[in-house]
């Protein structure tokens, strides 16, 4: 059906309907909770950022902006090293979290860039991009927050998707201020909406809300008939963005409603195609990525504060380890390059050979 495509009913049927029917009585609870988390996330952050940057200097560091966009691209700090991590200090031992507070319990959001190093360790599809292209994603991305009254966001990571079929790559930033550039955490190859087959849609543009409105599930991990796990190996984790307007990819195109998600994928033969549009119109992405996301909860504000105000959430790890600077936006954007950039490479022909018969019809 055109308006489920991006749920893969064959795999995981049993998986939504417990979801759904665990989390229906707390529905209205939640929504009373959302704006009590929101504002005290922005009191934490505008503390943080005032204790933290009244008491460094900026970095004066310029990355070199993409072409049309000098004007909008401020001195943005060196990348960090990401293998090896960062040497310890004195005043921050090596084994120290990333959030770990101050002598004021305040965590300082310069360490947000941080996460870089954890990106790097833990995610094991990653692309490298150049310093250029960070900055004009980061304008892009800043660029696609101004449109729906967001410009002003900052102290929280957001996920950037660029949808281009040269490109198909994801990206994590940060920023602390609304005066700072937007600073890339990582990036990985991902798999949007490829048209021309029936039940398709094109990966849906704009920003979405990740909200506990739509509750995200967890992956059974079973087969469908031609042997494709369509959500990934048991417990990844389905971040559910909810409806959304999908532009038909047959036919005579139009608009439909389609459940709009990002989730992880077949392991052995489709992750392998992260590179190219592949998907019916969801965003896949690496496990690694998926596990990364979810243990460090970057996109969790709203389902931590449910946390913080007494609920408890099954879909939570409880091994997680929370960044105080998450975040609740993915932002989809198409860069319209022609070409394709030596820093996404499309997958090779050992990747295609090991899509079994059918595998183009897996979410």
């Amino acid at each position: 059906m055109n308006i489920d495509t991006c749920r893969d009913q064959a795999d995981e049927k049993n998986g939504i309907t417990g979801t759904v029917a665990g989390f229906s009585g707390v529905r209205q609870f939640n929504r009373c909770h959302r704006w009590m988390g929101r504002a005290a996330v922005a009191s934490v952050c505008a503390l943080s950022c005032a204790l933290a940057f009244a008491a460094s200097p900026a970095s004066t560091v310029t990355a070199a902006p993409a072409s049309g966009a000098a004007s909008m691209v401020r001195p943005i700090p060196p990348l960090l090293p990401a293998t090896p991590a960062a040497p310890a200090s004195a005043s921050q031992p090596a084994s120290a979290p990333v959030a770990a507070p101050d002598a004021g319990r305040v965590a300082d959001p310069r360490r947000a860039l941080l996460m870089r190093n954890t990106f790097a360790r833990e995610v094991t599809r990653r692309l490298k991009v150049p310093a250029v292209d960070q900055a004009a994603y980061g304008v892009r991305l800043q660029a696609a927050l101004a449109a729906k009254d967001l410009g002003g966001l900052a102290g929280e990571y957001v996920v950037l998707v660029d949808r281009n079929a040269k490109v198909q790559a994801l990206f994590i930033y940060f920023r602390a201020t609304p005066a700072d550039n937007w600073q890339m955490i990582g990036a990985s190859p991902v798999a949007t909406g490829r048209p021309g087959e029936f039940d398709h849609f094109i990966t849906p543009l704009g920003v979405f809300e990740h909200t506990p409105d739509n509750m995200d599930f967890r992956a059974e991990g079973t087969m469908n008939q031609n042997g494709i796990r369509g959500y990934g190996k048991r417990d990844m984790r389905i971040f559910d963005l909810g409806w959304a307007e999908g532009e038909r990819g047959w036919g005579k195109g139009g608009v439909s409603q389609m459940r709009f998600q990002m989730h992880a994928t077949d392991p052995d033969r489709l992750e392998p195609l992260l590179g190219i549009r592949h998907s019916k119109g969801c965003v896949r992405i690496p496990a690694s990525l998926n596990v990364f996301l979810d243990h460090h909860g970057i996109l969790d504000a709203e389902y931590e504060a449910l946390v913080a105000s007494g609920q408890s959430l099954w879909v939570l790890h409880p091994d997680r380890q929370a960044t105080p600077w998450a975040g609740r936006y993915i932002v989809v954007v198409d860069s319209g390059r022609k070409t394709r950039p030596a820093w996404s490479p499309a997958p090779g022909s050992k990747a295609h050979a090991k899509m079994p018969a059918g595998g183009d019809n897996a979410d």
